[in-house]
């Protein structure tokens, strides 16, 4: 089993999630993470790291880029693979924070 997958393991349950909504400095949505297919573990690594930081700071970010693992490695040498790792290397490169706002499943 990948290193990631164990990570995923220890984090907080996400079935309560629709969603996460990702927003910059002035309110504006930049991006969302959805509970589907193909985006499940970036949901559960996000939604973690807003539990632990409050926000995702350019710290979050670093210890998101431990919880994705092996996938780390890939985003840097895939740009673009990986649009959610490749988020937060950039959060920690321009020192950004984004906001979280979950959207709660019905």
């Amino acid at each position: 089993m990948s290193q990631f997958a164990e990570n995923l393991k220890k984090l907080p349950g996400i079935s309560h999630l629709a969603a996460i909504r990702l927003l910059d400095g002035e309110g504006n949505e930049i991006a969302i993470i959805e509970n589907k297919a193909g985006s499940l573990g970036s949901l559960a690594v996000y939604n973690h790291l807003a539990q632990t930081f409050g926000a995702i700071t350019p710290d979050a970010a670093r210890k998101g880029l431990e919880l994705f693992a092996e996938h780390t490695e890939d985003a840097r040498k895939h740009p673009g693979k990986h649009p959610n790792i490749d988020r937060l290397l950039a959060l920690i490169e321009e020192k950004k924070t984004l906001r979280i706002k979950h959207v709660f499943a019905v």
